[in-house]
């Protein structure tokens, strides 16, 4: 077992290795620096991400990025409304041999690989959606009674267009449960966008390289859960994740306007990204201020606003910030 040198020396270093990963991923992926934290948080926490955008927002390009710089092999699934559960788990074909026999063969569908884009994954219908569930929690898929692993690590980053988007499906509140975070991808600033402009219409195109493999990158999974976390900072994140389930003990604001919270996944979830969030900012262990930057992507897909609430024009960002702000004052004045 190493000791606090040893343990400290090995976070430094592989907070400069993503600071390298941050940079490659720059070349192709231009500007929308939370954005590209958020995934890469997901991924060295071992999770799988949710990215929501409207189309063209440069979603795919990420994914694609990101399979090269973390030295992943990636496959990608566009949903479609005709999309069937064997076109992404796979399935069993008869086959004869020379001989005159038959037997079944396995073939392996595109979710047999180490990180899988899911593109458009609401375009698809719930009994599709639904065929990832098992994939994502288990890593492993059950298929005509076999149990066929996949591979190691493995990653789902999917992508959605916004459910006001014309034929597209909520996904169920199971699945998005298994998305650690929730990545929103808003417009590119002016200057950000001018960048792209430039740097994507001419002869060539930049490319990214590969800084991790796939070993290092367990193995900064592992590092990652070794970070010490101070007892406040476990306090504050059970007292935000509780806080956010209208029960009588909640906030006024969470009574008022939340219909169901967070279950204890998502104090599993805060704990691991805050720390990933901590290490992308060079620093050693988290503070409140990670807590409270890491509650809105880990918190907004697992909670639901009341009807009225949404009458009204409640966000849940906004809502889970208060709450967030509230809980890191009281937790830091103590």
């Amino acid at each position: 077992m190493a000791g606090p040198d040893d343990l400290v020396a090995q976070i430094e270093s592989l907070g400069e290795k993503l600071g390298q990963a941050r940079t490659s991923i720059a070349n192709r992926f231009i500007g929308q620096d939370r954005v590209v934290d958020l995934t890469l948080a997901a991924l060295v926490s071992g999770g799988h991400a949710l990215l929501i955008g409207l189309p063209g927002l440069g979603k795919t390009r990420l994914v694609d990025t990101l399979s090269t710089v973390m030295g992943l092999r990636g496959n990608r699934i566009q949903f479609t409304p005709d999309l069937m559960p064997a076109d992404i788990l796979g399935s069993e074909v008869l086959e004869t041999a020379a001989d005159g026999t038959r037997s079944f063969r396995f073939i392996e569908g595109p979710v047999f690989c180490q990180l899988l884009m899911a593109d458009e994954i609401n375009r698809a219908s719930p009994r599709t959606q639904s065929a990832l569930l098992q994939a994502m929690q288990e890593k492993e898929v059950t298929i005509a009674g076999q149990h066929r692993k996949l591979g190691v690590p493995f990653h789902v980053l999917a992508t959605q267009n916004p459910i006001e988007q014309e034929g597209t499906y909520p996904l169920p509140e199971a699945q998005l449960d298994r998305f650690l975070v929730q990545i929103d991808v808003p417009y590119p600033t002016r200057a950000t966008e001018r960048d792209i402009l430039l740097a994507t219409t001419g002869t060539m195109d930049a490319q990214a390289s590969e800084i991790f493999t796939a070993g290092e990158l367990l193995g900064a999974q592992t590092l990652l859960r070794r970070m010490p976390v101070g007892e406040n900072i476990v306090e504050m994140i059970l007292d935000l994740v509780r806080a956010c389930r209208p029960d009588s003990d909640a906030p006024q604001i969470v009574r008022e306007n939340v219909s169901w919270g967070p279950g204890p996944r998502a104090a599993q979830a805060l704990m691991l990204t805050v720390r990933a969030e901590a290490l992308m900012q060079g620093r050693l262990s988290p503070s409140p201020e990670d807590v409270r930057r890491m509650a809105g992507p880990v918190l907004t897909h697992r909670m639901a606003l009341s009807f009225a609430a949404r009458a009204r024009g409640q966000s849940l960002p906004a809502l889970i910030d208060t709450v967030a702000a509230q809980i890191t004052r009281v937790e830091a004045a103590a």
